[in-house]
């Protein structure tokens, strides 16, 4: 109880109505403003004209015989093929299995990293314990367990799942780990000599302090995870965009290739900024 009043009591003098006037805002502070929304925008209107210069350059190079657009394809082809694969629907089908075996990883790396970092914690002996195993497990090339698996588990959507968060679990669980054991320390005490239990210190203290330490541990976890789905359905899948890249390169059909890459390109982007939205509201909470 007492904890609780006090914690409450900080609270309510943290809550106080700061007046007008400190809100206000300088014409120096405007000023300001102004330069940096007008350097987003000349930042953007650099990328986009990038892009368009190197499209451009790409299509003449294919149409002059620069490049040889049966290797290299040309932008006009993969647009073409983008839109017969829209029409056929095949463009969301594998899409679409891509981006579920992603989110389910992800999610699973999520949580298993999370809690095993939690308990390791929490646990000081088994962290002792487990640390010399998680290393070496972390420095293991993934991509050496994916046949393993493979045997382990069959062609089936679990494998391709399981390689993805063998992939991104292990770094994340030592990240987050470390990054708890550097919470400071003055204030888990203060939680402490205030009544509270662990309980407190892990939600009040924890928890709060290594959002920004999770958020960007998690934009790590989503590339790695849509990476090891793509490692994944190169071996097994019978769709996705990994089994549509490894499908194009045996039959040589390098615009079907180039597009497939294309739209995971895109695919990744989106993921990332899914991330980064979730990251702006649960900090805006």
């Amino acid at each position: 109880m007492r904890f609780h009043s006090i914690a409450s009591f900080i609270l309510r003098r943290h809550r106080a109505v700061i007046p007008a006037a400190d809100l206000a805002v300088s014409p120096a502070q405007c000023r300001y403003l102004e330069q940096e929304r007008r350097i987003r925008r000349q930042i953007f209107i650099c990328r986009i004209l990038f892009l368009v210069l190197f499209l451009f350059s790409w299509e003449i190079s294919a149409r002059i015989g620069i490049l040889n657009d049966f290797i290299f394809s040309s932008p006009s082809q993969i647009f073409f093929c983008l839109f017969h694969m829209f029409l056929d629907k095949s463009l969301f089908l594998h899409t679409g299995i891509t981006l579920a075996e992603t989110l389910l990883s992800f999610f699973f790396c999520t949580m298993i990293s999370l809690v095993t970092a939690l308990y390791l914690w929490s646990s000081p002996f088994a962290a002792q314990v487990f640390e010399p195993f998680l290393v070496l497990l972390n420095s293991l090339p993934k991509s050496a367990l994916a046949p393993l698996l493979l045997v382990w588990l069959g062609s089936r959507m679990r494998m391709v799942v399981t390689a993805a968060v063998s992939i991104a679990v292990f770094g994340s669980i030592m990240t987050l780990y470390t990054g708890f054991k550097q919470i400071d320390p003055d204030k888990i005490r203060l939680i402490y000599s205030l009544g509270g239990s662990k309980k407190d210190v892990l939600i009040k203290v924890l928890l709060p302090g290594s959002l920004p330490l999770l958020m960007s541990t998690m934009k790590v976890n989503i590339g790695l995870c849509l990476v090891g789905v793509i490692i994944g359905e190169f071996l097994s899948a019978k769709a996705g965009l990994g089994y549509l890249i490894t499908y194009a390169s045996q039959t040589f059909e390098m615009t079907k290739l180039m597009s497939a890459l294309i739209v995971l390109c895109l695919l990744s982007w989106v993921l990332y900024q899914g991330v980064a939205v979730l990251e702006k509201r649960l900090r805006s909470c």
